[in-house]
Parts: C-alpha cells; structure tokens; sequence
C-alpha cells in the first residue's frame, strides 16, 4: 500500500478500537447499573467507586489501543510499497465493503481509503480530458452506455459470474452491447457510502465533463443502473435539471435509462435495521448495540426510503424514529425507462415472488409502485420480471442482457444502427 494509505488504516484501526472499548464500557455500564439497581441504596457507595474504577480503565485501555495503532501505522507507512492498495483485487473488494459501510465516515477520517467517483477503463482512473479519454478508448463511438454499479460493489461486479456464463472473464454487459449494438461502454466506480444526493450530484458533474471532453461528438447516453446505481443515476439526472429548461446539455442526450433491481421506493432490510436499531436503544445494555448498528453509512440509510434529494436528510435525524420528508422525483422527462428486476419464485408475477423478491428488493420498490399515488411511470412494457433469479443475477445475466438488447436496439427513430 502508500504511505498514505498505511497512515488511514492506522487511524481508523484507532477510531474502531477507541468505538469498540466505549461500546464495552457502555455495556458494562448498563449491566452495572441494572444490578446496583437491583440491590437499592445500600450499594450506592460501592457503585461510586466501580463508576471510577471502570471509567479510568476503559478511558486508559482506548487511549492505549489508539496509540498502539499509530505506532503500527507509523511503521506500516515507513515500510509501504508505494503500489496502491487497489491494485489487490481482494483489497479491491474490501475497500468497497468498507466504502459501502463506511464511506461518509472514511471520506471524513481517512479519505486516502475513501473510494473517489471516477471513470475505470481495466481497473485503472481514467481523467476526464481528451486525451486521457482518447489514450484509453481508441475506438471511441458517439453512443455510450454508462454502467453504474451497486452498493458495496466496483465495476468489478459486472463480471461477477462471466466465467460462467460466457466461459470467459472479462465479459460484460457493456463489452456484449458494443459487440452487438455499437455502444461504448463506460464503467463508473464511486464511494457507495456517502448520500445517494451526494453521489448524484458527482455523476452529474463527471457525465457532463464526459460530453464536453469526449474524441468524438456525443449522439446519445445510455444510464444502466444496478440496485443503488439506478438511484444514483436518477439523482444525477434530477440534480442537472433533466426534462427541465435549465437541464444540462448532457441531461438531453439520455435516450434511455434502465435500472436492474433499483430499491425506488426503498429496501426492506434497511427499515429492518432502523427498527431494530430504535429497540435495542430501549435497554441500558442493548444501547451500545444500537449505537453500532446507527453507524451504518449514509449510503445505506438512504435505502430506506430510496432517498435522492439532499433536501430530504439535510440538518436531519437520519436515525429518528419518524420517517421525514420524502421529495418524489419524477421520471426524466425526454427519455426512455427501463426496468429489470428479479425474483426467486419461478413466477415473478405471483404472491410469493412479491413476498421473497429478489432477497434485497421487492417488484413494488423495483417498479416504483407506491400505494399512495407516489408511482414512477414506467410503462407496462418496459417492465421485465424474471424468474428464479436474486439481486447479484441481475448483475450479469444472459436472461437479463437479452431483454436490455432488445430494449436498445429497437429506438424510436428507428433500429439501432449495426455494430461495425
């Protein structure tokens, strides 16, 4: 790893160790005080001293814990390779799990490990100029397709199962649709963490630098977005103004967006966790549990409600037991959309596919049918229900890349011309 990088994980080696005594120190505290509770005023004296004692030893066992990890860090950084933790494709996933997690927290703490919103072309950061863009795709076309990964996941995920499917490794979504139709894929890696607003209003940014810095003229932008990138792509579209007359000029050439099993109205397991999150706080003992499990990232508690706009978490309690303001943000006025989603149940239109879903996500959440008139309008047939899948399927599907051709290839303004 860098320097710089070594220096990160010592220090959140230290703010997780210092995180882990006082969460010890709470659940003492709590069992402590129930018992002393229990016994009556007689063991008020012998509380006042435990109090004390336990006090001053967790403080000192932190305050040793945070300094033992500086001083590895210190180390580590003095003996550090120079080689990025990113080039390990398992530091590669364990970074994204920890952006996934983690990310608001890392972007404040330790920003060497927070995963920065950037173009990938063969793992590397590709810079949005010209020539950069020119260097890394030589066979630049005018249409492009921008694939958007999920919570928790790199580019990487495209070809989560692609050995399998195709017999080789690098096969993806992307490759297969400039193999059929003539689309130049775009791999987009981001901080999963941080607010889905936050990572919209990056994607705005880097896709207008795209078109402005492209080789050749922009003809059209495809948006393909899996589980938290669908709504990543939603929010870059709403903060750029699409539809709108103070839209973008980039937010004009989406033709289409498509997005793979994309929470719109929300994930169940998120509100699960809040719930769970409000009644372990009942207990003195259980607290503690509860305050670990609030650190959860900002990313995360956005799939509550598929949260997109800052208005709606901005100065907020983002773990208060009442659900807040939810903005409802309409479809891209000018372009197509599209969804995908999965089910286990081998009917994808039966109760208990809309039971079990995808594992992660429901049909409703995936098609945005809120009962109380919130609903996204994606027509009838631009929905595509599969059965016997999970979420991670829709990542690399044979099933799932047939239906996206066939959506892309047939345009408005007629057939999609041939790749050459």
């Amino acid at each position: 790893m860098r320097s710089d990088e070594a220096t990160a994980v010592s220090r959140l080696t230290g703010i997780a160790l210092r995180g882990g005594a006082t969460r010890v120190s709470e659940v003492h505290a709590g069992i402590a005080g129930r018992t002393f509770a229990a016994v009556g005023p007689l063991a008020r004296p012998v509380q006042r001293v435990h109090d004390v004692v336990t006090a001053l030893t967790y403080r000192t066992v932190g305050a040793a814990l945070r300094a033992g990890a500086s001083v590895a860090g210190v180390l580590a950084a003095e003996r550090a390779t120079g080689l990025p933790l990113d080039d390990s494709p398992s530091a590669r996933v364990a970074l994204a799990v920890l952006n996934g997690t983690h990310g608001d927290l890392l972007d404040r703490e330790t920003p060497a490990l927070a995963t920065a919103m950037t173009l990938r072309r063969s793992g590397r950061a590709v810079p949005i100029e010209t020539a950069a863009l020119r260097a890394a795709f030589p066979e630049a076309g005018a249409r492009l397709v921008v694939l958007v990964h999920g919570l928790t996941e790199t580019e990487d995920a495209w070809s989560r199962r692609s050995e399998h499917h195709h017999g080789r490794p690098d096969v993806t979504f992307g490759t297969l649709l400039e193999q059929d139709l003539g689309l130049t894929p775009l791999f987009v890696r981001y901080n999963t963490g941080l607010h889905v607003s936050d990572n919209g209003r990056r994607l705005a940014g880097l896709l207008e630098g795209l078109v402005e810095a492209w080789p050749v003229p922009v003809q059209d932008l495809v948006l393909v977005g899996h589980s938290m990138g669908g709504l990543v792509a939603r929010s870059a579209l709403h903060r750029a103004g699409g539809g709108t007359s103070a839209a973008r000029p980039w937010t004009r050439l989406v033709r289409d967006t498509v997005t793979l099993g994309t929470p719109h109205l929300g994930a169940p397991l998120e509100r699960g966790a809040h719930a769970l999150t409000h009644t372990l706080a009942r207990l003195p003992e259980t607290r503690p549990l509860a305050t670990l499990l609030a650190g959860r990232s900002a990313g995360i508690k956005d799939l509550r409600h598929g949260t997109l706009v800052e208005e709606d978490w901005a100065e907020r309690d983002l773990d208060a037991r009442t659900p807040g303001r939810h903005t409802h943000v309409p479809l891209h006025d000018g372009a197509r959309h599209f969804v995908v989603l999965a089910t286990l149940a081998a009917d994808p239109t039966g109760w208990t596919a809309n039971l079990l879903g995808d594992l992660l996500v429901p049909p409703r959440s995936a098609t945005g049918e809120s009962g109380d008139g919130d609903r996204l309008a994606f027509p009838p047939d631009h929905v595509h229900r599969l059965g016997r899948l999970h979420h991670l399927d829709l990542l690399d599907h044979p099933r799932v890349y047939a239906q996206l051709r066939r959506w892309l290839e047939t345009r408005p303004e007629g057939p999609a011309p041939a790749a050459p």
